[in-house]
């Protein structure tokens, strides 16, 4: 049986039984009503009979006084006596006529027949005083029929006492027992309805309060330290219980919506500091290697799960390099035309794939592949662009994440391009603008450098000079010169490589630098040149020029000599190389060969 027939049932025959035991009181009231009533009546009959009495012995007192003293004040009062004796005796008659016993009423009559003679005779005994009789009058109030009359009086009234006192003793214990038997009733109506009323709060207070409470104390604790993982079991009562048990899953949805809501704002403010962390490393960056390493180092940290890459346009601005790379993106070409990317051409953030999406850029290898590329520019000019790849398990969120994208890119283009005016202020600075070689400045720095650093790191030192420079200024003019030395130059450039620098030392001399190589290495490297540089033949606006010749000094450090000699030595031996003929190598030491 539910529990709610079952309350509904207790809570009916609780109301039954309250009835009864209601009824029971009303009854038992009831009886203590007639025995009110009987006290009531013994006392009233009682009482009555007692100033019946009273009142003939007060009456005869007036009247003989009266009679012995002829005062008018004593016959007033016996007369208001005798109206109140009359009251009395009318008020005796109705009870009489009410609830008295036969016997009661007999001996009633008798006191009010009593009553009427002795009154007849104390009437007749004034009027006999008041004719002038006094000896007659003295002698009716005094005499032994009065007395007769006067005790046989109180007799009367005493055994009307009697029986009235014993009727209505007996009416009171009926009244009393009927009243307790009552009352006995309605406490044991009373007793059943509390324990029935115990016994169902008993069961809905554990069953429907107690037991839920304590269970739902358990969860509220737990979310009170802000546990949502707690389970809030579904209760479909629609009581009290079932209401706060609704209000504790709102606030559990409340918390563990709120809960979300922090986590996001703490992830969007970690994005924000790593924005900003990436931010001040760019700005502190040497070379564009080390803005590609902190652009992909920063990169997988703000956009967890999505690969991507760093890409670079070119000096001739036509395509794009990828610099550098993060989580392996592999849907995108390494190196492909500005052209094929559709971000460049419109200047804004552009999504391929995915629903929904725009035209997919031509440098994917698939067209459904899910990307974002993101221009980077720095004062209006485009110098390259920020890759980003889907990997499948987190979708590309361009909108939620444009704001930040866009910072990014505004300052990773911000970044390269003042790497790339750094690079270009570097080389106004160190290189020589005619031949694109490093020059005198630059050149006597590395030797400091290597001087106070690396003083005792091998270090092969050319120096080389154009034979007969003049000849082709003379000859051809300035412009020719101005090739042959750009000629020189880039046999240099490629002969030396990574292996060292070339320096234009001033007019047409040249030096080089080789770190890790000795003299005779350096000799060797030096022969290279001289060959490479006297097979080519020139021309200059359509005349031949004809094939160039130098001349070259070789020296080294520290075995031959320090770094602060090594220059000198070098150019000593140039010197001799030119005394000796030209178009030849000498090495400062005879080692050196």
């Amino acid at each position: 049986m539910r529990i709610s027939t079952i309350t509904n049932w207790a809570y009916g025959i609780t109301v039954v039984l309250t009835a009864l035991s209601g009824a029971a009181f009303i009854m038992s009231s009831r009886c203590a009503v007639q025995e009110r009533l009987a006290v009531e009546e013994h006392l009233a009959l009682d009482t009555l009979a007692e100033e019946l009495a009273l009142e003939a012995e007060v009456r005869s007192d007036e009247a003989r006084l009266y009679v012995m003293r002829g005062e008018n004040r004593h016959l007033q009062a016996f007369r208001a006596e005798e109206e109140d004796e009359r009251r009395r005796e009318a008020v005796a008659a109705k009870l009489a006529s009410q609830g008295l016993s036969p016997t009661e009423a007999g001996a009633l009559q008798e006191i009010n027949t009593e009553a009427e003679e002795l009154d007849k005779i104390e009437v007749a005994a004034i009027e006999a005083f008041r004719r002038g009789d006094r000896s007659r009058a003295q002698d009716m109030l005094f005499g032994p029929e009065h007395e007769r009359l006067q005790a046989t009086l109180l007799d009367t009234v005493t055994h009307f006492r009697d029986l009235t006192a014993t009727r209505t003793g007996m009416q009171l214990q009926a009244a009393r027992v009927r009243s307790d038997w009552w009352g006995l009733v309605a406490k044991i109506m009373l007793a059943i309805t509390g324990l029935l009323f115990l016994g169902v709060l008993y069961f809905i207070l554990r069953r429907r309060v107690a037991v839920p409470l304590v269970r739902m104390t358990g969860i509220v604790g737990r979310l009170a330290k802000q546990d949502y993982t707690v389970d809030v079991p579904p209760d479909p009562r629609r009581d009290e219980i079932g209401e706060m048990n609704q209000a504790i899953q709102v606030f559990r949805a409340n918390g563990i919506e709120r809960e979300r809501l922090d986590a996001e704002r703490r992830a969007d403010q970690r994005t924000k500091d790593l924005i900003l962390q990436m931010m001040h490393r760019l700005q502190a960056c040497a070379n564009g290697a080390e803005l590609a390493d902190i652009v992909a180092r920063f990169a997988p940290q703000i956009f967890p799960n999505i690969a991507g890459g760093l890409y670079v346009l070119d000096g001739s601005q036509v395509s794009l390099t990828r610099a550098s790379a993060w989580l392996d993106p592999h849907h995108s070409e390494v190196t492909f035309p500005a052209s094929a990317c559709w971000g460049l051409r419109r200047g804004r953030p552009h999504a391929s794939g995915g629903d929904g999406a725009d035209v997919s850029c031509l440098h994917l290898d698939r067209a459904e592949v899910t990307a974002l590329c993101v221009p980077l520019t720095a004062q209006g000019d485009t110098i390259g662009l920020l890759y980003l790849e889907d990997r499948g398990d987190e979708a590309l969120r361009l909108e939620s994440s444009r704001l930040y994208l866009e910072l990014i890119a505004e300052n990773v283009g911000l970044a390269i391009a003042n790497l790339q005016l750094r690079e270009k202020l570097t080389a106004l600075a160190a290189r020589d603008p005619l031949t694109g070689l490093f020059n005198r400045r630059f050149l006597d720095e590395t030797l400091e450098r290597y001087s106070r650093d690396l003083a005792d790191q091998p270090l092969a030192c050319l120096m080389i000079d154009i034979d007969h420079f003049k000849r082709f200024n003379d000859e051809f003019g300035h412009d020719a010169g101005d090739m042959v030395m750009q000629y020189v130059a880039h046999v240099l450039r490629d002969i030396v490589g990574q292996s060292g620098h070339a320096f234009r030392f001033g007019g047409e001399e040249f030096t080089i630098l080789l770190p890790r190589l000795s003299e005779a290495e350096g000799f060797q490297l030096a022969e290279e040149l001289r060959g490479k540089v006297s097979s080519g033949v020139l021309s200059h606006s359509g005349r031949i020029i004809g094939s160039v010749s130098i001349s070259l000094g070789v020296a080294a450090a520290p075995m031959e000599g320090s770094v602060e000699t090594l220059l000198a030595r070098a150019d000593a031996a140039l010197l001799k190389a030119k005394s000796q003929g030209r178009n030849q190598t000498v090495a400062a030491s005879p080692s050196g060969r």
